[in-house]
C-alpha cells in the first residue's frame, strides 16, 4: 500500500512539474506593412511576467507552452495569441481607431502622434474628402479646436479670416501658411487646390517657434498628396450642383415704406408725402432682382503609383463658382495642375519636387460688405416704389442721355426718392459688366536628401512662389443718379503685378534609439525673401460703349494715357534653428526648441530675436504601476511653454526715419525752394511683438474608442505696436512706432472622437468646443484707449474702441435703456434737447445729470466667446451618412447696412413695429428725419444683436458600388453622393448672416446654401 501511494505522489509531482514548466518563448512583432514596432508591451496572460520589444520588435519571455500571450502597443488594436508549444511566436498588430499611430508633421519633420507634446491639431484628406470645401482654410473651420474661421464675404473664391487661440495683436493676427516648407504670408492660398492636400497641421501652441518671429498667430502647414509605389491609380473626384441664397432680409414693401414714410416726417412736424400708400402695391423686390440660383462645379483628376524606388502624383483641379448676386457679373474659376514626384536614386540619395499651378479668375469686383453702394446696398435702401425699368416714356424723356439701358433700349428706373451711392442695382451692374481679376501662381520646391549612415539625414530644399496678378476694367459713360454718373469720359485700366518668394532650408537631422532612450537633433538654416513690382496704364476718352469692344491698342494722346509703376520693399529673414526630442520608452517627452531670425522689418539695436520653447509629456499609462485592464487605453499628460513673435504687424521702414517731400521754403523776396524732411524720429529700439505661450492638455483613449483631447492655455503678448505722439514743437508730422501694448488670450479646448463597428453597421462622431478669454492689457502710458472709426459718418463718435480691460475690437457707444412714454417722463430724467415721447432713454452712465459722450460705454464684444464643431458619420453596407456643423456664440454683431444719413432709404420689417401714441408696447423709436434725439443716428445697443449660431455645413448621402460588381469591369471603388451645403442655419440675428468678419454687418455678402450630386471613381 505505501509502495502504491508513493508511486501516485510521484506521478502527481511529475504532472505538475510539466503543467508548470517554463520555456523561452521568443518572436518579432510587426506592423501590416512589416515594419517592426519597437516597446510593444509582451505579458503572460494571467501572470505578472511581461517584457517589452526591443528596437527591432524583438521579445524573450518566459512562459508555459500551453499560455497566452497579451500584445499591446499604443495606437494598436490589443492581441491576445496562444504559444500553443511554439518557441518562435510572431505576430502583426493592426492599426487601431485611434490615430495615434498618426503620423503628424510638426515643421521640418514629423513625429508620432502617440509622443508629440505640443498643442497641434491635424485635420486628414479623409476629414475633407467628401466635403465641398473649395478653399483649404474652409476645411478648418469647425473641425479644428482653438481655430476660429469666419467668412468675410459669400462671394466666389473670397478669403475668410482665422484666428488661433484668439486675437493675439490690435494689428495682424494672421496664422502663417506653411506649404510643403514654402512660406505664405498674409493669405494667398486661394491658388492651392483642396482635393489635392494630404494633410493639414495646426500649430497652436509653443511648438510654433520653429517658425520664429512669425509664429505668435499660430503656423498652418500643409503637405499636399504624394504617389505611393504599387501600380497606377487613376481617381475622379467631382461634383455639380446650384446654389442659392439661405436667406433674405424682411424690408418694407411700397405700400408699407409710403406708410412709414409718411410717419416719419409727420412726426417732425411736416406733411406726409404720400396721400394714398395703399395705392403702391407691393412693388419693386430689389432683393429678388439681384438674387439668383448660381451654378457650381468642382472636377479633380489624378494619376499616382510608382515602384519602390521611385513615386509620382499628378493631378488637375477644375472650379467653377458663380455668385448668387448678380451671376451674370459674378464668378469665380480655378484651373489647378500639380505634381509630385520622389525618386531614390541611391540608397544614400533621395531627390524629388513638389509643384503646383493655378490660374484664377474673377469676374465682377462690386462692394460687397459696404453700406456705401454697390448691388446688395442698393437692395437694401433703395425704395421699393422705384420700379425695374421706366416705361413712362414722359418721365424717360426727361432722364440724362447717359442714362443705362436694357438690350430693347429701356432705360433703368431712378429713384426719385433715394439717391447718393443707393442706385438701380440692374443699372450698376452694366456699368461692371465684363470687368475682371486674374492670377497665375507657380508655387512649389526642389529637394536633395543624403543618408550616408543611418540615421543621419541631411537636406537642401528650396521653395518659391511666382506670382503673376491683375485684372483690367472698363467704365463706360453712364447716369446712375445726380450723385453717380460718368458723362464725361470714359475710362479703363490694366494693371499687372509680380510676385516672388522664395525659402531655402538646408537641414541636418539625426534619430537614434539606444536600449530604450529614442531621441532626434536636427539643426538648420532658413532664408527668405519677398518682392514685387507693380505695373499698370489707366486709359480715358476711349470710343467704345462697353468692356467687349475695349482694345488697349487704340491711339490716343499722351494725356489719355497715363501709365504708373511701383515696388515693394524687399523683405528679408536669415535664420538658424535647432529641435531636439527625446523620449524613453514613448513614456517620458521631451522637445526643445530654438530659432534666431533676422529680419529686414526690425531696428538696428534688434536686428535679431531668439525664441525658445519647451514641451514635455508623460505617458502615464506606459508605467508599471498603471493598471493593465483600466478603462483608459491611454493617457498622456503634457505641457509646454515657449516664446514666438510677430513681425508681420511691422511695415517696411518703421523703425527708422522717413523723408517726405513737400516742405518748401521761400527764401530772400521771391525764391521758392523746394525741400524735404524726415516726417517722424527713427527708433532703432523697434522690434517683434512677442507672445509667450504656456500650454497644459493632455490626449486619452478611454474604453478602446473615445479619443479625448483637452487644452488649458495662456497666451501673453507684449510689446504690441502702435504709433506714439511726439510734441508739435519737433516739426514731424507723422509719428513714431514703437512696441508698448500687451494683451492676454486665455482659454479651454475639448475635442472628443468615437467610433465603433458592429458587424455591417460603423458609426462615429467627433466634437470640439472651445473657450477663448481675450483682453487688452495695456496700451503705453501715452495712450489711453484708440478709436476705430466712426459709423457711416453721421456721428463723430467711434463705433469700436480698443482699451484696456476690454477684448480687441470692442463696441463702444450709448446705451438705451428704453422708451419715453410722457413728456414728464423726460422732464424727470437726464435727456437731449429736443426728446419727446417714443425716443429712447438713453443711460446716464456717470450720474452727472446730462447725456454727452463721457455716457458712451462699452456695449460687447465682436469676438466669439466659444467656437465649436460636431460631425457625425454612419455607414451600412454601402451607403453613408455625414453630416457636419459649426457655430460660435458669445459674440455681438452690429447691424449697420441700413444708411442712417439718407433718411428715405428703405426700412426693415421691423420699423412697422415703431412707437407711436398708439403703440406703446415696442422697442422700437418713433421714427423721424430730424433725430434730434439721436435714436439712430448714436452707435447704440440698439444695433447689436448676439452673433450665435449653429450652421449644418454639410449634410451627404452616399452609396458605394459592391467591390464584386466592380471587378468584372477592373474597377477598384465608385460612390455616388447627394449633399448639401449650408443647408440650415440655426440664429436669432435678422441680417443676411451672423457669420461676419469683424461683426460689423454693412450688408454682408451672405453665404449660400447648394445642393449638389457627386462621383468619386478610382481605377
Amino acid at each position: 500500500m505505501r509502495k502504491k501511494l508513493t508511486l501516485l505522489i510521484s506521478l502527481l509531482c511529475l504532472s505538475l512539474s510539466f503543467a508548470f514548466a517554463q520555456s523561452v518563448v521568443k518572436g518579432k512583432v510587426t506592423d501590416k506593412s512589416g515594419q517592426p514596432l519597437p516597446g510593444v508591451g509582451v505579458k503572460v496572460q494571467g501572470t505578472t511576467t511581461a517584457t517589452s520589444t526591443d528596437i527591432n520588435g524583438s521579445y524573450t519571455i518566459n512562459a508555459a507552452p500551453n499560455a497566452s500571450l497579451i500584445f499591446t502597443y499604443v495606437g494598436f488594436t490589443t492581441l491576445t495569441e496562444p504559444i500553443a508549444n511554439q518557441s518562435v511566436v510572431n505576430v502583426t498588430l493592426t492599426e487601431g481607431t485611434n490615430n495615434l499611430n498618426d503620423v503628424v508633421v510638426v515643421g521640418f519633420g514629423t513625429q508620432k502622434k502617440s509622443v508629440v507634446t505640443g498643442a497641434i491639431t491635424r485635420v486628414k484628406t479623409s476629414d475633407i474628402q467628401d466635403q465641398q470645401v473649395t478653399r483649404l482654410d474652409q476645411a478648418l473651420q469647425g473641425r479644428t479646436s482653438g481655430v476660429t474661421v469666419t467668412q468675410s464675404s459669400g462671394a466666389p473664391g473670397a478669403a475668410p479670416q482665422i484666428r488661433i487661440r484668439g486675437a493675439s495683436s490690435i494689428n495682424n493676427s494672421e496664422p502663417l501658411y506653411v506649404i510643403d516648407g514654402l512660406v505664405v504670408i498674409n493669405g494667398g492660398i486661394d491658388n492651392l487646390n483642396p482635393d489635392a492636400i494630404e494633410s493639414i497641421e495646426v500649430l497652436k501652441d509653443a511648438s510654433a517657434a520653429i517658425y520664429g518671429s512669425r509664429a505668435s498667430n499660430g503656423v498652418i502647414l500643409v503637405t499636399t498628396k504624394k504617389g505611393k509605389a504599387g501600380t497606377p491609380v487613376i481617381n475622379y473626384n467631382g461634383y455639380i450642383g446650384f446654389q442659392q441664397p439661405i436667406r433674405k432680409v424682411d424690408l418694407a414693401n411700397a405700400t408699407q415704406y409710403a406708410t412709414l414714410r409718411n410717419q416719419a416726417v409727420t412726426n417732425d412736424g411736416g406733411t406726409a408725402p404720400f396721400a394714398n400708400p395703399s395705392s403702391y402695391g407691393v412693388g419693386t423686390n430689389w432683393q429678388d432682382e439681384i438674387f439668383s440660383n448660381a451654378m457650381i462645379q468642382n472636377h479633380n483628376l489624378s494619376v499616382s503609383g510608382g515602384s519602390e524606388k521611385s513615386t509620382y502624383y499628378t493631378s488637375f483641379g477644375y472650379l467653377d463658382q458663380r455668385g448668387i448676386i448678380l451671376k451674370d457679373q459674378s464668378d469665380y474659376k480655378r484651373y489647378s495642375f500639380t505634381v509630385n514626384s520622389n525618386s531614390k536614386v541611391k540608397k544614400w540619395l533621395t531627390v524629388g519636387e513638389n509643384l503646383n499651378y493655378a490660374y484664377g479668375r474673377t469676374l465682377g469686383s462690386f462692394n460687397t460688405n459696404s453700406e456705401f453702394g454697390g448691388p446688395l446696398s442698393s437692395a437694401l435702401n433703395l425704395d421699393p416704389i422705384t420700379s425695374v425699368l421706366q416705361t413712362n416714356s414722359a418721365i424717360a424723356a426727361g432722364y440724362n442721355q447717359y442714362a443705362v439701358r436694357n438690350s430693347a433700349g429701356v432705360p433703368y428706373a431712378i429713384s426719385p426718392y433715394v439717391g447718393n451711392e443707393i442706385t438701380n442695382p440692374l443699372a450698376y451692374a452694366q456699368t461692371i459688366n465684363g470687368n475682371y481679376s486674374w492670377s497665375h501662381n507657380l508655387f512649389g520646391n526642389v529637394f536633395a536628401e543624403i543618408e550616408p549612415i543611418t540615421g543621419l539625414k541631411i537636406r537642401t530644399q528650396y521653395n518659391a512662389k511666382q506670382a503673376f496678378y491683375g485684372g483690367d476694367s472698363f467704365t463706360p459713360l453712364y447716369y446712375l443718379n445726380s450723385n453717380n454718373s460718368n458723362t464725361t469720359l470714359t475710362a479703363a485700366n490694366r494693371n499687372n503685378n509680380r510676385n516672388y518668394t522664395y525659402t531655402w532650408d538646408n537641414t541636418i537631422s539625426y534619430s537614434k534609439a539606444i536600449g530604450l532612450h529614442n531621441f532626434t537633433v536636427l539643426g538648420g538654416t532658413s532664408a527668405f525673401r519677398q518682392s514685387g513690382v507693380t505695373l499698370g496704364t489707366n486709359y480715358t476718352g476711349l470710343p467704345y460703349t462697353s468692356f467687349s469692344q475695349l482694345s488697349f491698342n487704340q491711339s490716343l494722346s499722351a494725356a489719355n494715357r497715363v501709365g504708373y509703376s511701383g515696388e515693394d520693399q524687399p523683405y528679408t529673414v536669415a535664420s538658424i534653428f535647432g529641435r531636439v526630442t527625446y523620449d524613453y520608452d514613448q513614456k517620458y517627452l521631451f522637445s526643445g526648441i530654438i530659432r534666431r531670425d533676422g529680419s529686414s522689418r526690425f531696428g538696428s539695436n534688434n536686428v535679431y530675436g531668439v525664441f525658445p520653447s519647451a514641451q514635455v509629456g508623460w505617458v502615464v499609462t506606459r508605467e508599471k504601476f498603471f493598471p493593465k485592464d483600466s478603462f483608459v487605453d491611454f493617457l498622456k499628460i503634457r505641457g509646454s511653454y515657449g516664446a514666438v513673435g510677430n513681425e508681420q504687424s511691422l511695415g517696411a521702414f518703421y523703425y527708422t526715419s522717413v523723408v517726405g517731400s513737400g516742405n518748401n521754403y521761400v527764401f530772400g523776396s521771391d525764391q521758392l525752394t523746394i525741400g524735404s524732411s524726415a516726417t517722424r524720429p527713427s527708433n532703432p529700439d523697434l522690434k517683434w511683438e512677442s507672445l509667450h505661450s504656456t500650454d497644459l492638455g493632455f490626449d486619452a483613449v478611454i474604453f478602446k474608442n473615445l479619443n479625448v483631447t483637452f487644452d488649458l492655455y495662456r497666451r501673453l503678448t507684449k510689446g504690441m505696436i502702435q504709433q506714439q505722439t511726439v510734441p508739435g514743437y519737433t516739426g514731424y508730422t507723422d509719428q513714431p512706432y514703437a512696441n508698448v501694448g500687451n494683451l492676454i488670450n486665455k482659454g479651454m479646448e475639448l475635442e472628443l472622437g468615437y467610433s465603433r463597428k458592429m458587424g455591417d453597421f460603423g458609426f462615429g462622431v467627433n466634437g470640439n468646443i472651445a473657450y477663448n478669454y481675450n483682453k487688452i492689457l495695456t496700451l503705453g502710458n501715452l495712450v489711453s484707449y484708440l478709436d476705430l472709426g466712426s459709423f457711416q459718418g453721421i456721428s463723430s463718435y467711434s463705433l469700436q474702441r480698443n482699451q484696456a480691460g476690454h477684448p480687441v475690437g470692442s463696441f463702444y457707444g450709448f446705451r438705451e435703456v428704453g422708451i419715453y412714454q410722457t413728456q414728464a417722463q423726460i422732464n424727470s430724467t437726464p435727456h437731449l434737447d429736443g426728446a419727446k415721447p417714443g425716443d429712447f432713454i438713453w443711460q446716464d452712465v456717470n450720474g452727472d445729470g446730462k447725456i454727452d459722450q463721457a455716457d458712451r460705454t462699452f456695449l460687447g464684444s465682436p469676438l466669439p466667446k466659444y467656437t465649436y464643431g460636431l460631425t457625425i458619420n454612419a455607414n451600412y453596407k454601402g451607403f453613408d451618412l455625414k453630416i457636419f456643423g459649426q457655430g460660435a456664440w458669445g459674440n455681438k454683431v452690429f447691424e449697420g447696412y441700413r444708411r442712417l444719413d439718407l433718411p428715405t432709404a428703405n426700412y426693415e420689417i421691423a420699423a412697422l413695429n415703431a412707437w407711436t401714441p398708439t403703440n406703446t408696447n415696442t422697442n422700437y423709436p418713433r421714427l423721424t428725419d430730424n433725430d434730434p434725439n439721436n435714436n439712430f443716428k448714436y452707435p447704440s445697443n440698439f444695433y447689436l444683436h448676439n452673433g450665435g449660431y449653429f450652421r449644418i455645413r454639410t449634410a451627404q448621402i452616399g452609396y458605394t458600388v459592391k467591390k464584386n460588381w466592380l471587378q468584372k469591369i477592373d474597377v477598384s471603388n465608385v460612390r455616388v453622393y447627394i449633399s448639401s451645403n449650408n443647408l440650415a442655419t440655426i440664429t436669432g440675428y435678422k441680417g443676411y448672416d451672423p457669420e461676419v468678419s469683424g461683426a460689423i454687418d454693412r450688408g454682408v455678402y451672405p453665404a449660400s446654401r447648394s445642393f449638389l450630386v457627386g462621383l468619386n471613381v478610382t481605377l
